[in-house]
Formats: structure tokens, C-alpha cells, sequence
């Protein structure tokens, strides 16, 4: 497996590479609440939505169109959301919302699993429809600031890198792979940050 992802490696385009490289800093702007992270979003799932079309990861491609929409009403809510129009602020979601947003990944996921293995040449498709559907949901709960959203893409981001080893987006598995680490960084950084709002407020 090792020599399989270096070999992968040594033949991913230059494409790829960027955005992998984008995806990276969008996240680490993202953990420390930059406008810019919303740039560098939506040049790398621009770049996302053409690879995995050419690898029949069509909901994925599908979702990274999603994402660039995503960037810019991100950036929006962040500059100008919230009740003074001056940004959203981190917060939490009731557990019976959470409930609620889990049980319709679930039945988005189911519906589109089957679809896409009637009617298309997708591979993998339930797990696509999940790491899709799932991704849609928690991509606006980054947009809203929704503390959150970090456990979400703990999940997400483990069932995506087996996707990626799948279809040989080796450089993608692993930036998925550093995903999951960084994700959990941004967890306690942003909790810390919700906290510290708290005791001001």
C-alpha cells in the first residue's frame, strides 16, 4: 500500500497539487476564523469539481460545485451575517437539531445511493452520497459558524480518504488524512474561542 501511494504520488497532475495545497490553507484560515480561507475555497473545489468528474465521482464533483457557491455565502456570513450584520459568531446547536440534520444525511444519502447505482456509472455510490450529502450539511454549518462542525468532518473526512485510496486520488487521501488531524485542532481551538466569547459576553 505504502509503494502504491508513492507511486500515485509521483503521477497526480499539477492541478491536484494546487488544490491540495489550497484545501489545506482554506482549512487552516478557516480554524483561525480568516475571510481568506472563502478565497482560497473556492479556487480549490473549482479545480475539485473537473477532477472528480474525470474519476466518475459524481456526487463529489456535484458537491464542489456546491462548494464554490458555499465560499462565497460563507464569506458573506462571516462579513456581514448575524443579527448586527457585522459577522456570525461561533455557537452551538441544540442536540435535538443535530438529531435532526443527522437523520437527513441519512435519508439524502439512502435516496441518492440508490438512485446513482440505478441510473449511473458511479462507483461506491451510497458512501459518496454520505461523504456528499454530509459534507453539504456541515459546509454550512462552517458558513454559520457552528462549533460543531468539526466533529462532523472527523466522520466525514475518515469515510472520504477510503473513497480517495479507491479511485487512486492518493495526494487526496492524504490531504484527508491530515484533514482528520487538523479538524480536531480546530475543535478545541474554536471551543476555546466560544468560551472565552461566553465569559465576555
Amino acid at each position: 500500500m505504502i509503494s502504491e501511494v508513492f507511486e500515485g504520488l509521483k503521477a497526480m497532475s499539477s492541478w491536484e497539487a494546487i488544490a491540495v495545497v489550497l484545501a489545506i490553507a482554506y482549512l487552516l484560515l478557516a480554524m483561525k476564523e480568516s475571510l481568506w480561507c472563502w478565497y482560497c475555497a473556492f479556487v480549490s473545489t473549482a479545480i475539485y469539481t473537473l477532477i472528480f468528474w474525470d474519476v466518475s465521482l459524481l456526487m463529489e464533483s456535484g458537491l464542489n460545485v456546491f462548494y464554490m457557491v458555499m465560499a462565497v455565502y460563507g464569506w458573506w456570513q462571516w462579513q456581514r451575517g448575524g443579527r448586527s450584520h457585522h459577522g456570525v459568531r461561533i455557537h452551538r446547536l441544540s442536540a435535538k437539531t443535530h438529531l435532526k440534520l443527522i437523520g437527513l444525511v441519512v435519508v439524502l444519502s439512502l435516496a441518492s445511493g440508490y438512485l446513482l447505482s440505478e441510473n449511473t456509472r458511479a462507483v461506491w455510490p451510497y458512501v459518496d452520497a454520505f461523504t456528499t450529502w454530509g459534507s453539504v450539511v456541515t459546509t454550512w454549518m462552517v458558513a454559520r459558524k457552528v462549533l460543531e462542525n468539526w466533529l462532523y468532518w472527523i466522520v466525514i473526512d475518515s469515510v472520504s480518504i477510503f473513497l480517495y485510496l479507491d479511485r487512486g486520488l492518493y495526494l487526496t487521501a492524504l490531504l484527508f488524512l491530515a484533514y482528520v488531524i487538523i479538524v480536531i485542532i480546530g475543535f478545541f481551538s474554536w471551543k476555546t474561542e466560544w468560551q472565552r466569547s461566553l465569559n465576555a459576553g
